[in-house]
């Protein structure tokens, strides 16, 4: 399969690029991103094209994947879509529902496969807990943590502009929201919203299998408290999500895998863009309560 990268920032250097270029079933025939040396650079060091046009990238691939802030993602990804491109994203989908539902109903009315990469789905051991959790059932309540340090510790994504507008509701809310759904079940609604230090929120789901949860989400923890954890207690007791035993390389070899497998027998996956559409209702509606607190703080 002929893929294309759309972006040069530091999660396309450090995952996409490196990924896509090592993978066999992949040939990565081009970089496209908004500064055209850095497409060049990049192209270079993976021994591929650098395109200045969007559109002539996207005329010689079968698909793309896609490293870019959300909002510039969604724009590109229906451009993708309606020309026939398989879309492989990045969480999330977009920042506001209009922008995740035109992806989604791009990819629909398109016929093509999508995937989003949300990390700890195509980590082996974790979604094996993810799996085999979901088919136990009987979860009365989850607690799930994801607390980063970026912008307290050494990370490569400080200076990332949608990160410090955005927070952590809208870069590691979506992990906690891709662990919790499959195996609780969708979102009636989000009870309560709550800001807290720094950019951290703390959020109340109730789910429609009638299980809640509680997320608490941090770009600002202090580096020595950062880490991430979900513990689910329910009839079965009480587990706690693995560690995974590799990082992102491996796992986003592993969902461009889960892309061209899609693209081939047509089945959607489960991470596609439908269910991260979903995933940006939910952070919409729990955006739209922390607001309403601030406003009345």
């Amino acid at each position: 399969m002929r893929i294309g990268l759309l972006g040069t920032g530091p999660w396309a250097r450090m995952v996409h690029a490196p990924a896509l270029a090592a993978h066999d079933a992949f040939d990565l025939a081009g970089v496209w991103g908004r500064r055209a040396d850095a497409a060049k650079e990049l192209a270079a060091q993976h021994g591929t094209r650098a395109y200045d046009d969007v559109d002539a990238l996207l005329a010689d691939v079968d698909a793309v994947a896609v490293a870019l802030p959300p909002d510039v993602q969604a724009g590109l990804a229906v451009r993708a879509a309606r020309a026939g491109r398989h879309l492989l994203l990045d969480k999330p989908l977009a920042t506001t529902v209009v922008q995740g539902r035109a992806v989604a109903d791009a990819v629909r009315e398109a016929g093509v496969a999508s995937v989003v990469f949300f990390t700890t789905r195509f980590q082996p051991e974790p979604e094996a807990w993810i799996a085999e959790q979901a088919d136990r059932g009987g979860w009365f309540t989850a607690r799930a943590l994801w607390l980063g340090a970026v912008f307290t510790g050494d990370s490569p994504f400080a200076d990332s502009p949608w990160r410090r507008t955005k927070g952590a509701l809208w870069d590691v809310g979506p992990h906690a929201l891709s662990v919790l759904l499959p195996v609780l079940g969708g979102v009636r609604r989000v009870a309560a919203a709550v800001p807290g230090p720094g950019d951290t929120v703390q959020l109340v789901l109730d789910h429609e299998r009638g299980a809640s949860s509680t997320l608490t989400l941090s770009l600002t923890a202090p580096p020595a408290a950062a880490g991430a954890g979900v513990e689910l207690r329910g009839e079965a007791g009480v587990t706690l999500l693995p560690d995974a035993a590799d990082g992102p390389l491996p796992a986003f070899g592993r969902a461009a895998e889960a892309l061209r497998g899609a693209a081939l027998d047509g089945r959607p996956h489960a991470c596609d863009a439908a269910f991260a559409l979903r995933v940006t209702e939910i952070l919409a509606e729990a955006e739209a309560l922390l607001e309403g607190v601030r406003q009345h703080d």
